[in-house]
């Protein structure tokens, strides 16, 4: 039997942590979205000159070191070493610790679209070249998705719900969404969650390329991803992690913890229509806004701010944009809507988490970082996207949308803490 909506808990946040294309903390990847500084390139990690599409959002100057024994980072592919690295600066912020925490009322739940492409690839080679025997012992833990949960829960200690989410795009929103609705039902009382992605191979981005999806301005990448801009052509892969600390209120404020926002609604949806294009005039995405503002008992009119999907594709932005002006109506165009995408990529399952991020510092600061590359307007893309320079608001509410391949839809809902 569910519980009533008034014995559910209230559930907080108390810690962040990116690993990002702008920054591997959440300072530097703030400060770097606030500035409008592209982390578009040319990829780096192999040849790309065969590729239609050679640009990327690279993870930079990240030194797995700084959190694990270098022999423990061999046996993880780079996907789970970021999601360790994130959960960990989420977990210092939190300042949780043993004598505040009931390591069986702690969980895990931490998205991937992907997971651990890399290892997969390299090991398949060796067992092409080489042979079985070759095949690494470490092939399976390092590439199934389920890991990062998992090696996080072992860190950490926390021995409550732990799991991974996988819907493409929207696996670490999805996550996000699973944790709060574990804590608000009474199940846990910490969670640790989030998403992580290290996608960027050869296979990935000639999967990608060949789909057509991705952006091939490969003469000016920090260009490439140009959101709502009339000249987007696709979007550029990217990659990295974002963890956050849930907690429900009661335990956050029984050890004092500094309280960054407050989660208050969850709306997800299906396009049951198409494996990689949105329902026309984003109809799933309309449910999902609407059910996230009814989830939080908030009115349409409440809304001061709005982290969009915007993933500088053709279909995705327009679409978007049609379900943004049919859930606010006339209002739709005096709500600031940006997309965390036109500087770091798309960062796939990990997107959901690091934009979740970047909402919560517009919260905590009343600053919305810039939506880059907006030079061209859209007159079919006619909202407020933030564009070139970001700019002081006072956000008291904010919704940040994900929508993945398979038509995954999810929106959720983001308060400044009122005790």
């Amino acid at each position: 039997m569910n519980p009533s909506v008034n014995s559910m808990n209230r559930v907080v946040v108390t810690g962040m942590g990116v690993i990002s294309p702008i920054g591997n903390t959440v300072e530097e990847f703030w400060e770097n979205l606030k500035e409008g500084l592209s982390g578009i390139d040319r990829v780096s990690r192999f040849d790309p000159s065969q590729f239609s599409s050679q640009i990327v959002g690279e993870v930079k100057g990240f030194d797995a070191s700084k959190y694990m024994e270098r022999k423990e980072a061999r046996r993880m592919d780079l996907a789970q070493q970021y999601a360790i690295a994130s959960a960990q600066q989420a977990f210092d912020q939190s300042v949780l610790g043993s004598d505040s925490l009931d390591p069986e009322r702690a969980g895990v739940v931490v998205g991937s679209g992907i997971g651990g492409i890399e290892t997969f690839e390299k090991q398949h080679a060796i067992l092409l070249n080489q042979g079985p025997n070759r095949v690494s012992p470490f092939f399976i833990p390092m590439m199934i998705i389920d890991m990062c949960a998992g090696l996080i829960s072992m860190r950490f200690n926390f021995k409550g719900p732990n799991y991974a989410t996988v819907s493409a795009c929207a696996s670490g929103a999805h996550a996000i969404a699973d944790a709060f609705r574990i804590i608000q039902r009474r199940e846990a009382d910490v969670m640790i969650t989030g998403g992580s992605e290290a996608s960027i191979t050869p296979a990935s981005l000639a999967g990608f390329c060949s789909a057509r999806a991705l952006s091939t301005r490969n003469h000016e990448p920090q260009k490439a991803s140009r959101p709502f801009d009339k000249e987007r052509d696709g979007f550029v892969m990217g990659e990295g992690a974002g963890m956050l600390i849930l907690e429900s209120l009661e335990h956050a404020q029984k050890r004092d913890a500094e309280i960054l926002a407050e989660i208050v609604g969850v709306g997800q949806t299906a396009d049951a229509y198409h494996i990689t294009a949105p329902a026309p005039e984003g109809e799933g995405a309309v449910r999902a806004m609407k059910l996230a503002l009814k989830d939080a008992g908030l009115a349409p009119d409440s809304v001061d701010y709005i982290n969009a999907h915007g993933t500088s594709t053709d279909l995705n932005d327009l679409t978007e944009t049609l379900a943004i002006k049919k859930v606010f109506g006339e209002r739709a165009k005096e709500i600031p809507v940006n997309s965390t995408k036109s500087m770091v990529g798309h960062l796939l399952g990990a997107a959901g988490a690091v934009e979740m991020v970047a909402t919560i510092k517009s919260i905590q600061e009343g600053v919305l970082h810039p939506t880059i590359n907006y030079e061209f307007p859209d007159p079919e893309c006619d909202l407020d996207y933030v564009p070139n320079r970001s700019r002081k608001a006072d956000v008291s509410v904010a919704l940040t949308n994900s929508f993945g391949f398979g038509g995954h839809n999810i929106t959720i809902a983001i308060k400044k803490f009122v005790p």
